[in-house]
């Protein structure tokens, strides 16, 4: 396998653990403790107001948007377990792959 191949199997890997692992009240929890409304949350990752409206109601968004909130989030140190409310972690930041990288980055939400 090429290096580039066993790159984007880990990357398809990580996104698939991520999506399982962040939750609608992950996304609450985490704007809580960092002291962000859904606006700004908004802002920093790209995705509209309504659509973490939806996430955080439980309704389903597309993979790259999750991602992109999941990365946001993550990138100011959370960490994310099932079960569990967010923690900090170390080291954390860019265990999420950028979703910028995506090709259906576009189709953001």
């Amino acid at each position: 396998m090429s290096s580039q191949a066993a790159i984007h199997v880990m990357s398809t890997t990580v996104e698939r653990m991520v999506l399982h692992q962040f939750t609608p009240l992950h996304c609450m929890q985490a704007r809580a403790m960092l002291g962000w409304s859904r606006e700004r949350l908004s802002q920093e990752s790209g995705v509209s107001v309504a659509a973490v409206q939806r996430f955080e109601k439980g309704d389903a968004l597309r993979d790259v948007t999750r991602l992109a909130l999941a990365f946001r989030l993550e990138a100011e140190g959370l960490v994310f377990f099932p079960g569990f409310a967010p923690g900090r972690g170390m080291n954390i930041r860019g265990t999420t792959p950028d979703p910028m990288e995506r090709q259906d980055y576009t189709l953001i939400e």
